[in-house]
């Protein structure tokens, strides 16, 4: 199965004035995908806060470093657009993670893992579920990287892109399946597959 990564442009956010102008950018659009990353720890019982916002569109992925920024009221506002419809998978974890951060009221989102157990894929991680639709696999390796360094590695950029990035492809992958009906759910080796 080959791997696919995000191929388009990348900003990475770390200033209020910066964040304002990627959400002008971003209430201007119909559809993004989110997603968010957390430094992870191996120490028990100590949890850190989410260091990262990856807001993707088809072709643009701005990174939110929340540890540098906060969730400044441009991001806030965002959030809790009904304007946008923001797209992630297992979003109500992302939810908690961010307010810890600040409190705020959700606005236009949609999670992916209740469309595709509408669809009667039993899959609900975003690396199976981007195979099911596309046949291509989303790489993994970066998730227990440090999201607090000071300057992000390309890798880490193109993986956080790519994460919010296939939250995009899959609902208009979704939709597109859905209007047509041009679907069969097939059971293969236990695991759901899509087939045209």
């Amino acid at each position: 199965m080959l791997p696919v990564a995000f191929s388009g442009r990348i900003i990475v956010v770390q200033s209020e004035l910066e964040a304002n102008k990627a959400v002008d950018y971003l209430m201007a659009q119909p559809l993004v995908g989110i997603d968010t990353e957390t430094r992870p720890s191996f120490t028990r019982g100590v949890v850190n806060k989410v260091a990262l916002l990856q807001v993707s569109t088809l072709d643009t992925c701005f990174l939110f470093r929340l540890n540098v920024i906060g969730i400044c009221p441009a991001i806030k506002r965002f959030l809790e657009s009904e304007q946008v419809v923001k797209v992630g998978l297992s979003l109500k974890d992302d939810f908690t993670v961010l307010r810890r951060r600040t409190d705020f009221i959700p606005g236009g989102m949609v999670d992916l893992q209740h469309l595709v157990k509408e669809m009667g894929i039993k899959e609900l991680s975003l690396q199976k579920v981007y195979a099911i639709f596309f046949g291509q696999k989303i790489s993994k390796a970066q998730r227990l990287s440090n999201w607090e360094v000071d300057v992000l590695t390309d890798k880490q950029k193109i993986y956080a892109a790519t994460d919010a990035w296939a939250c995009v492809m899959i609902y208009n992958r979704m939709n597109d399946l859905k209007e047509t009906g041009d679907y069969v759910i097939e059971s293969l080796d236990e695991e759901e597959s899509v087939a045209g």
